[in-house]
């Protein structure tokens, strides 16, 4: 079972949740910018969530299935259309084969994730289906889809194909996931203080949540750099190289931030003055250029609170998309 890239779009690769414990040496964590998206994904397709699957960006790919599929779509909404009809985003999907999936128009968001139940039959690279560009490993072949490129599927242990009616190209069962919590307030960052905090000036801490920073076109998956008023320091000492992290905010010589992202170095000498909460990376991943951003500095026990409670939605929908699953095709 197999689909083939008829035409590739802007920037598509394999991703999963990340490359962990290689840090020391120098390789970070990768994996999905939108994590929360992607682990949807594959939970509406009825993987597990560690499967590959593939980032988006707009323009999107052309995708022929050439055999019958069961899919997903989440992330941002580029409009997606399977030959000439407009499907849902967050539903689970039968695919008829000789369908072609592609993307019509850029609606709302950065990124949107392609799952394939049973996952995508591709090699692990330190653990990981994520592909490194810059190493040129992980994924396939270590680099981003092109034209005629056919990704094969795992074996599949249901029988989906059945639900798919007479006539029709695909079908949209019937459960969706309401996502609507982890996406409110799109501009709206809860950021955490970082080692260097207390280097800012008294007027740079009350700058940092007083006004809004835009994201500047020279961004990409290794982080945002973002424009906005100049955040003084009140030393002029040098630091120490020191670990860093995706939602790391850095604080440039210049007085601008960047906020680093999936594809970050694993260590930085310039000041880390806070970190965009976890809960909050999905929000982030789904920016562009030219969006704003607007900080508020919380607690940690907050921080920590709100990702529990993403946790624990996250095991929801697991076990809802599931059941759904195997009372349809049992």
């Amino acid at each position: 079972m197999s689909f083939t890239v008829i035409k590739p779009g802007l920037l598509d690769t394999l991703q999963d949740t990340g490359r962990f414990g290689y840090g020391s040496v120098g390789i970070n964590n990768g994996g999905a910018m939108d994590q929360y998206a992607a682990r949807i994904a594959n939970m509406l397709a009825g993987n597990n969530t560690q499967e590959a699957v593939i980032e988006c960006h707009f323009p999107g790919p052309q995708l022929l299935f050439e055999q019958n599929a069961l899919i997903s779509i989440t992330g941002a909404d580029f409009q997606p259309m399977l030959n000439d009809e407009e499907i849902p985003l967050w539903r689970p999907i039968v695919v008829r084969r000789n369908t072609i999936l592609h993307f019509n128009r850029l609606q709302s968001g950065a990124r949107c994730y392609i799952a394939v139940h049973g996952g995508l039959n591709v090699q692990t690279w330190l653990n990981s289906y994520s592909t490194n560009l810059k190493a040129g490993a992980g994924g396939h072949d270590g680099r981003r889809l092109e034209k005629d490129d056919e990704l094969t599927f795992k074996e599949s242990q249901f029988y989906y194909a059945g639900l798919l009616r007479e006539g029709r190209d695909h079908q949209v069962l019937r459960w969706r996931v309401d996502i609507c919590q982890t996406y409110q307030y799109p501009n709206e960052f809860y950021i955490t203080p970082g080692g260097e905090f207390n280097q800012l000036t008294d007027t740079a801490k009350e700058d940092l949540e007083r006004n809004n920073f835009l994201i500047h076109p020279f961004s990409d998956r290794m982080g945002y750099r973002l424009k906005g008023v100049p955040l003084e320091r009140n030393t002029t000492s040098e630091s120490l190289s020191s670990a860093v992290s995706f939602g790391t905010l850095q604080l440039l010589p210049d007085g601008q931030l960047i906020v680093l992202m999936a594809d970050h170095q694993t260590t930085g000498g310039y000041p880390r003055i806070g970190h965009v909460i976890t809960a909050h990376l999905p929000k982030l991943a789904q920016l562009r250029p030219s969006d704003a951003l607007h900080f508020k500095l919380i607690s940690q026990a907050r921080a920590e609170a709100l990702l529990f409670t993403m946790q624990r939605e996250l095991t929801i929908i697991q076990r809802s998309c599931h059941d759904h699953l195997n009372e349809l095709v049992c």
